[in-house]
């Protein structure tokens, strides 16, 4: 991985400290940004993403921050215990592989069928799907390798189908590299090897099991099966789209 690092993101431990003060000193030139965290290891997070090139890091740390401020609703309870978020982590959005794959890269999959409109909206979905990728950027290791989003849209139905507005498809476009792989599996298995993916996708594992993602975050509160409570998150879906910007999201 440090091999990688450096040979693929430029990184450079004799120059590493150097290389973070030169964006934690940019924080000064934003300052209708609350800038919640600058410590070392979290600037190191964007300096990475963005192949050590200190402004590109520096914007997209800023944009992180400014997306959290313009939708403060979005982080209030932003625990996986949050009864929406749980309830969407429990159903698999999203779910993660336990392999890596040939790159180092965490594989995280939702099948959107799974979608159970009755129990969480598609904002506890967007909140379940933020505190996970939280959760794994902690590991030094996924900062350099990354990630891999597979999203099975079999079985996805018209009523739910109708809740996937416009607004919120441009964001998911203009955030994610998008492939279509279609019925024909073949392509999907020449970026992912099949033999750490499970069955659903024509791999070479047991049938997926969407709990356990959300048993590595929620530990012991996995079984509470407490009644869940609609009201309990009930910003709209309308005023989220108002907020979102495609600039901010990227």
């Amino acid at each position: 991985t440090l091999e990688k690092a450096r040979l693929e993101l430029n990184e450079n431990p004799d120059t590493l400290h150097q290389d973070i003060q030169e964006v934690r000193d940019m924080v000064i030139t934003r300052p209708d940004i609350g800038f919640l965290r600058t410590d070392d290891a979290f600037i190191l997070r964007f300096l990475r993403a963005r192949k050590f090139h200190h402004f590109e890091a520096f914007r997209l740390l800023a944009q992180y921050f400014e997306y959290r401020q313009q939708n403060l609703d979005m982080f209030k309870s932003f625990k996986a215990t949050d009864p929406g978020i749980k309830q969407a982590l429990k159903d698999g959005f999203p779910g993660g592989l336990a392999n890596l794959d040939h790159y180092g890269r965490k594989i995280l999959v939702l099948f959107a069928a799974n979608w159970d409109q009755s129990r969480y909206t598609l904002v506890d979905i967007l909140r379940a799907i933020l505190l996970s990728l939280e959760a794994m950027i902690e590991d030094p290791e996924l900062q350099v390798n990354g990630f891999v989003l597979i999203i099975d849209w079999s079985n996805f139905t018209f009523k739910q189908a109708s809740k996937l507005t416009p607004s919120m498809l441009r964001l998911a476009i203009e955030g994610l590299q998008i492939f279509l792989h279609g019925n024909n599996l073949n392509s999907l298995h020449q970026l992912i090897h099949p033999e750490i993916l499970p069955s659903e996708f024509g791999g070479m594992l047991p049938p997926y099991d969407m709990g356990t993602w959300a048993r590595t975050l929620l530990d012991h509160e996995y079984d509470d099966d407490s009644e869940y409570n609609v009201d309990s998150y009930s910003m709209p879906v309308k005023e989220v789209e108002k907020e979102l910007s495609p600039k901010s999201m990227k």
